[in-house]
Formats: structure tokens, sequence, C-alpha cells
């Protein structure tokens, strides 16, 4: 990485660590959850975006993060920040095992399949068997957890840093993996099925992989957004959400990473907009929000992001060679 790209991620994460200081404790939960929700588009635009699986119920490996993170806390009294390497490995394997099966389908089966996920956990989350683990319909409310070693800092200050911390970690490793042999491996998979093969790449042992580390990424930020709302129910995981996280990786950018901040900002914040504008009809202005945003920036944010620093650039390069 270049210093060049640098500059700005630097600029940007001390803007994230200052932000808690000059905004409302409000404001500073709505953050909290951007940040959940990029590590969740993060992971989902790693099976979408990049290898071109479709999902349409990774809402249900959000839930499943979620729970299993309230259920350890509020049964096991286990600490919030343990629970979600359990979280984490528990959706890593479930999405492994979703994805052996799922091989066999393609395009709108595979979404069909996943979608039926996506409706199904709900009730199964309100089956009586398991309601003395799920809560049933009433669920689970938890605690949020308070700074350690006595830091001058509100809950809300805490968990923000937290989850920050959290987001920068998931992030790197993404980066890592997505730039290396498997990120190559699954833009091969995406784009040419039949030549992958031919150059020796595992495609079954990929796409089921690449299933699971989306899961593992939703599950995580399921667990944090568990800790940040103090409370999970099945009706809190209904179909939409993962409709909503489709949402989030069309508008911010498909195969981008930085695609997943900017989606973030875009599900957390302009439905609110949208209700602001007309308490009757939020939704229809938000469906406003939407085609406008998918007919002015066909490649998302970050694509239109991209674009406009490349124009930049050359006009900074044609100035440069005119004088």
């Amino acid at each position: 990485m270049t210093r060049r790209q640098l500059i700005p991620i630097a600029v940007l994460l001390l803007a994230a660590c200052a932000l808690p200081l000059v905004v409302s404790d409000y404001r500073v939960f709505q953050f909290t959850l951007v940040l959940v929700y990029a590590i969740a588009l993060l992971g989902l635009n790693m099976l979408t975006g990049y290898n071109g699986q479709i999902s349409l119920g990774h809402g249900a490996f959000y839930a499943l993060g979620a729970y299993v993170t309230a259920i350890l806390m509020d049964k096991y009294g286990v600490p919030y920040w343990a629970t979600l390497p359990v979280a984490a490995a528990v959706c890593l394997v479930a999405g492994f095992l979703f994805g052996l099966p799922a091989l066999r389908l393609e395009g709108l089966y595979l979404a069909l399949a996943t979608f039926a996920l996506g409706v199904s956990l709900p009730s199964l989350l309100k089956y009586h068997h398991l309601e003395k683990w799920t809560g049933g319909v009433q669920g689970i409310v938890i605690n949020k957890p308070d700074p350690p070693f006595g830091l001058p800092l509100s809950a809300d200050h805490w968990l923000y840093y937290f989850t920050l911390a959290v987001t920068i970690l998931m992030f790197l490793l993404a980066w890592n993996m997505l730039r290396g042999r498997i990120g190559r491996a699954l833009v091969a998979i995406r784009d040419q099925h039949v030549a992958a093969e031919a150059m020796g790449v595992n495609t079954a042992m990929v796409k089921s992989l690449a299933f699971g580390v989306s899961a593992m990424y939703t599950g995580v930020a399921g667990a944090l957004g568990a800790i940040a709302i103090q409370y999970v129910a099945p009706d809190s995981f209904n179909i939409f959400v993962s409709l909503v996280f489709l949402i989030g990786i069309v508008i911010g950018g498909l195969a981008s990473i930085s695609g997943a901040i900017y989606g973030a900002l875009f599900i957390q914040f302009v439905p609110n907009i949208a209700d602001e504008i007309s308490k009757a009809a939020p939704w229809a202005i938000f469906g406003i929000f939407l085609i406008g945003f998918v007919y002015v920036m066909p490649m998302g944010i970050a694509g239109a992001v991209r674009m406009g620093l490349a124009r930049l650039q050359r006009k900074a390069q044609n100035k440069r060679h005119s004088t």
C-alpha cells in the first residue's frame, strides 16, 4: 500500500476515533450500528461481489451470531468479548455446511435456497423445544458492557471504540485475504468457472469456504449488534434484514472493500431521513432514494468515488503537462 493510499485511511481512522467526542450518545449508538453493518456487508460482498454467489438469507447468519452471544452472556455469564470468537466459529461452520449442498445450485436457484434459510430461521427460533435457550417470542435481554479498567468513558462510547477495533481487524483480515491467492480464486470462479477449474482451482472447496467466511463475518456483526442493542428476538431477524444487506452491498459497490462502509451508512441513515421527510410513506421515499442512487451511481458509491478520483487525477496530470 502506497503512502498516497495510507494518508486518507489514517485521516479516516482519526476522524472515526474523534467522532464520539463531537456527537450525542444517540449518534454514537447509530455509528456503532454503522460499523456493525459494515462488517456484515463486507462478509456478504466477499460471497456475492467477489465470488458471484447470490445470497438472500444472510440475515439468518446475523441472527445466529446474535443468539450465540446473547445465550452465552445470559445463560453462562461469558464476557461479551469472549463470545465473538465463539459466534464467529459457529457461523463459519454453519456457513460452510450450508455451502456444501448449495454447490449444486447457482444463480437464482441459489438465491431461492438462501431465501428459504432467511425465511425459516425466525420460526425455528420460536420453536417451543428451543425456548429455554432462545427465550421464544420474548427473546433475550442482555446488559451493555461497562468500560474496563475504570476508563472514563460511557458505556456507549466504550462499545463504539470496541466495535471500531473489531471492524478494523475484520477489514484488515479481508484486505489481506482478497489481495492474495484466495481473492484471485474467488474472482476467477465468478468470471470464468470452467477456466478456473482448468487452472487447478478447487472450485467446490473455494466456494464452500467463501460461504463459510462470509457467514463468519455476518455472525460477528450479529454478535456485536446484539451487544449494542441489548436485545434479541426472532421477529428482529425477518427476511427484510437479508434484503437490506443485499441493498447495502449494491449501493455501496460490489467487489469493493470500501463499499461496505458506504453501504452501511446508507442502510443506517437513509431510512431515518426518509422517515423525517414523510411519516405517512417513509418506504416510498426510501424507494425513491434507492432508485436515484442506482441510476446516478450504477457501480455503487465506491465505484463513483473511484471514477471521481481518477478524473481528478487525470485533470491534475493534464495541468502539469500543459505547464
